[in-house]
C-alpha cells in the first residue's frame, strides 16, 4: 500500500514521538535533516522546505541595545503560523572599513569576538528549535553589507575596495573579493570563525552546535563568486573549487550529521558557466540558486507591467537550467533566495504587491510541481521577512543607531524586497504554498 505524504508525515511523527523517549541518562532529540540522492529527509519523510530569509535573527536575539528578543519571538511565531519551516540566517559579520558594512559584527575590527552577538545567535537557534524549524547558518558574505570576505582580505593585506566606488567600477569589487580563495592568511581567518562555531555550545539550551538538529546546513558564504570578469573567473577557478572542497571537509569533520551548502546564486555567479556551477556544487550536499529579476535587468521597476512577461520567461528558464544541473549531480536544488519589488518599485508597506505575488507564484508553482513529481527541487526561501519593522526615516534609508532590522539589509532601501506583517496578499500566497507542502 502506498502511503500519502500526510500519512507518511503522521507516521514519522508518531515514530519520532516513540523514539524520543530517552534511555536513562540520554536527552531526546528531534531528527536531523539528511540527504538521500535528490531528496532531503527528516524523520524518514520528505523534508519540503517552505522557507524564508531572516538574516538579522542573531541581532534581534542579542541581549544588547540593538537586540529585541521579544520581537524575534513575535516574528518567529508569525512565520510559524504561515507554515515556514526553514530560516536562512547570518552566522557571521565582520567589522571593518567598508562603508556599507553593518555594525556590530560577530567579530570586531581587530578580529576579537563580539560575545553578545554570538549569544544572540544562541537565542535565535534555541527559539527556532522550539518551533520545530531548522536553520541554514551563513558563514560569511561575498558582498560588503556584513563585512564579509573583502573585510577578511583587508585584515590580512591592509587593502580593500568599496562596492559601488566610482574609482573601482564593476567588476572590480567582485574580482578583488574573489582573491580571497588563494590567500592563505585570509582563508585561515575565515575558517577560524567556522571552527569557533563548530566548537560552540549554545548558552541558552546547552546544545552543542555540532550536534544540534535545528541546524540543517552550514553554508560557506552568501553568494560566493569566483570573480566578476571572465578573466578573473578563469584565473580563480582552481582556488575557488579548492576553497569549497577544503571548507566542506572541515565542516563535515566537525559536524558530521549536518548538511553543507555553498550559497551560490548559480550561473549568474559564473557569467553563465553551468559547468563551473556543477563543479562548485560537487563537494556540497545540495545545489542552490538565487533569482533576482530586477537586479539582473530582467524587469524594470518603473514598468513591471510591460517587462514582467519577458522576465517571467527568464525566471522559468533559470529554474530549468538549475534543475538540469542538480539532476546531473544527483542532488536536491533549493531556490534559497528570490526577491521582487512592490508595484512601481515602491518601498512603503501600503504599496501594492501585484507583480510580486505573480513572481512568487512562478517560483512556488515550480517547487510544487517538483514535489508532486518527485523532482529535485526540495523547496525555497523567499527574500525576505520584514515583519513588523518599518522604515524609521522618510527616505527609507537605514541610519547608524537604527535597530528596526528588516529583510532589506541596511545598505538597501528599507522595504525594497521584504514582506511586511501587513502584506495580506503575500502572506496568503506563502501560507497556501506551505499548506501544499503537506499535500499528496
Amino acid at each position: 500500500m502506498k502511503l500519502t505524504r500526510r500519512e507518511a508525515v503522521a507516521g514519522a511523527a508518531g515514530a519520532l514521538a516513540l523514539s524520543s523517549i530517552p534511555a536513562r541518562g540520554e536527552t531526546a532529540l528531534p531528527s536531523f535533516v539528511t540527504r538521500e540522492g535528490t531528496q532531503l529527509l527528516r524523520a524518514n519523510a520528505p523534508y519540503r522546505i517552505t522557507g524564508a530569509n531572516l538574516w538579522y535573527a542573531a541581532w534581534l536575539g542579542a541581549d544588547a541595545e540593538y537586540g529585541d528578543r521579544a520581537r524575534l519571538i513575535r516574528e518567529l511565531d508569525r512565520l510559524a503560523a504561515l507554515g515556514i519551516n526553514n530560516l536562512r540566517i547570518m552566522a557571521a559579520a565582520e567589522e571593518g572599513p567598508l562603508k556599507n558594512a553593518i555594525t556590530p559584527g560577530f567579530t570586531r575590527p581587530d578580529g576579537s569576538a563580539n560575545a553578545a552577538l554570538f549569544a544572540g545567535l544562541d537565542f535565535a537557534l534555541a527559539q527556532i528549535a522550539k518551533r520545530g524549524m531548522t536553520a541554514v547558518l551563513v558563514l560569511s558574505n561575498f558582498w560588503e553589507w556584513s563585512g564579509g570576505l573583502q573585510t577578511l582580505l583587508y585584515r590580512t593585506t591592509g587593502r580593500y575596495i568599496d562596492m559601488g566606488d566610482p574609482a573601482h567600477p564593476w567588476p572590480a569589487f567582485a574580482d578583488a573579493t574573489a582573491a580571497i580563495y588563494a590567500n592563505r592568511d585570509a582563508v585561515a581567518l575565515y575558517r577560524k570563525h567556522i571552527r569557533s562555531l563548530l566548537a560552540r555550545r549554545n548558552s541558552v539550551n546547552g546544545m552543542a552546535y555540532a550536534q544540534d538538529p535545528a541546524i540543517m546546513s552550514w553554508q560557506l558564504a552568501n553568494e560566493p563568486r569566483p570573480g566578476g570578469s571572465k578573466a578573473a573567473i578563469a584565473a580563480n577557478r582552481e582556488a575557488y573549487l579548492a576553497w569549497i572542497a577544503e571548507t566542506a571537509a572541515l565542516i563535515r569533520a566537525g559536524a558530521p550529521r549536518h548538511l553543507v551548502s555553498l550559497g551560490q546564486e548559480g550561473t549568474q555567479a559564473t557569467n553563465g558557466d553551468a559547468e563551473l556551477v556543477a563543479d562548485a556544487h560537487a563537494q556540497v550536499d545540495y545545489v542552490t540558486a538565487h533569482i533576482w529579476p530586477l537586479n539582473w535587468g530582467w524587469v524594470a521597476g518603473s514598468d513591471l507591467a510591460g517587462t514582467w512577461p519577458a522576465g517571467r520567461r527568464k525566471v522559468a528558464d533559470y529554474i530549468a537550467a538549475h534543475v538540469a544541473i542538480a539532476e546531473s549531480l544527483g542532488k536536491p536544488l533549493v531556490i534559497e533566495e528570490f526577491g521582487f519589488p512592490r508595484d512601481g518599485e515602491a518601498y512603503a508597506p501600503e504599496a501594492a504587491t501585484t507583480f510580486r505575488e505573480a513572481y512568487y507564484g512562478v517560483i512556488y508553482d515550480a517547487v510544487e510541481a517538483s514535489w508532486r513529481s518527485g523532482g529535485v527541487i526540495a523547496g525555497s526561501n523567499f527574500w525576505a521577512w520584514n515583519g513588523e519593522a518599518r522604515a524609521a526615516h522618510s527616505d527609507f534609508r537605514f541610519a547608524t543607531g537604527d535597530a528596526a532590522y528588516m529583510g532589506d539589509p541596511p545598505h538597501e532601501p528599507q522595504g525594497w524586497y521584504g514582506v511586511f506583517d501587513s502584506d495580506a496578499g503575500m502572506q496568503d500566497r506563502i501560507r497556501a504554498h506551505a499548506a501544499n507542502a503537506l499535500a499528496d
